[in-house]
């Protein structure tokens, strides 16, 4: 009985037997589909004020808050590591924090003091500037806010300026992160008006109102002063035809990139905009998944490397340019050794 059933399952089989790629070391590197290189990886940094000053985040072990000359260092380790740019998101202190978010113009802000300092020591590197007020509103809010309602347009313009000031000072890509509508055109001609044609915007395209963004918030000051949520501007998790217009949108008004943020929760909608669009994708391994993968290793229940790995391969596979990961330093020493 035995003798037949393994004489019809080798019939069934037509004499394949696809373990055989799979058996040895050499040859599952021979038939990889999906590789994973330092330059596929974007290092996220928070910057704060001081000097030599560095300050842990409670949720997110491992990645510290650096003042402008450690992120300078940072930047020479991460050029040497082979990763090619930097996102940078800053913690503007309280005292200047306001209703209209002023400080995201200011051309002497934390964010455009720290893309000077590093474009000026380290050239070689990209420096991806983060577009949005909750980094400098004292609601939280990515945009303003009247009477309850985030205000689209008048968002835009502000967000404008804090584009320009943000050119001026070094960055190459400008990354709005905001989800206001109109704004990547608005940016795009705002850009190419004041002289920085050659300045690239990264579009927040698919950036949904996610639970996963918590220790984000906590890095950049604001999710304990955040009123309200941000569901009238972020996309509603359960839709993914919405993504595709939006994505479409934001091509049509000038982006050089598009990110789907969050990262593994979204998979889904990375594959159906490679499938459907011809543009360089860029997903973010947002601080909610690192923070997941770091606590649950140092509760023994996976294996932090492997998993590490295995997540920035998932993002590659399923069709994304580059990712931006915490992880991003790390990863480009281990692939480089």
């Amino acid at each position: 009985m035995a003798e037949q059933w393994q004489k019809h399952d080798m019939d069934f089989l037509g004499g394949q037997r696809l373990r055989r790629t799979r058996r040895t070391a050499w040859s599952r590197a021979m038939v990889r589909e999906t590789t994973l290189t330092p330059s596929d990886l974007i290092w996220p940094l928070f910057v704060i004020e001081g000097h030599n000053e560095k300050t842990a985040i409670r949720t997110m072990p491992g990645v510290q808050r650096l003042s402008v000359d450690l992120c300078v260092e940072a930047a020479r380790q991460a050029r040497d590591a082979g990763i090619p740019a930097l996102a940078l998101f800053p913690n503007t202190p309280d005292h200047l924090r306001s209703e209209n978010g002023a400080e995201a113009y200011n051309p002497d802000n934390l964010m455009c003091r720290a893309l000077s300092a590093i474009k000026s020591a380290v050239p070689e590197i990209g420096l991806i500037a983060d577009v949005a007020l909750d980094e400098y509103s004292s609601d939280g809010q990515d945009g303003l806010v009247r009477d309850g309602e985030i205000l689209n347009d008048e968002t835009v313009a502000v967000m404008i300026k804090s584009a320009l000031v943000q050119s001026k000072a070094g960055a190459d890509i400008i990354a709005p992160s905001d989800m206001m509508d109109g704004r990547v055109g608005a940016i795009r001609a705002a850009l190419d008006d004041n002289g920085f044609e050659q300045t690239q915007i990264m579009a927040y395209a698919a950036k949904y109102a996610s639970y996963f963004y918590g220790p984000f918030r906590e890095a950049v000051g604001s999710g304990s002063r955040l009123q309200g949520d941000k569901r009238t501007y972020q996309m509603d998790y359960a839709n993914s035809d919405e993504a595709m217009r939006e994505i479409e949108q934001d091509i049509a008004e000038g982006a050089d990139s598009i990110m789907v943020k969050p990262g593994l929760p979204y998979l889904d909608i990375v594959r159906r905009a490679r499938d459907s669009f011809n543009i360089p994708i860029y997903a973010y391994q947002v601080s909610g998944e690192f923070a997941m993968i770091e606590l649950a290793a140092a509760a023994g229940a996976i294996d932090r490397k492997g998993s590490i790995l295995e997540s920035l391969h998932a993002f590659k596979r399923a069709g994304a340019n580059g990712v931006l990961s915490y992880f991003a330093l790390e990863v480009a020493r281990d692939l480089g050794k």
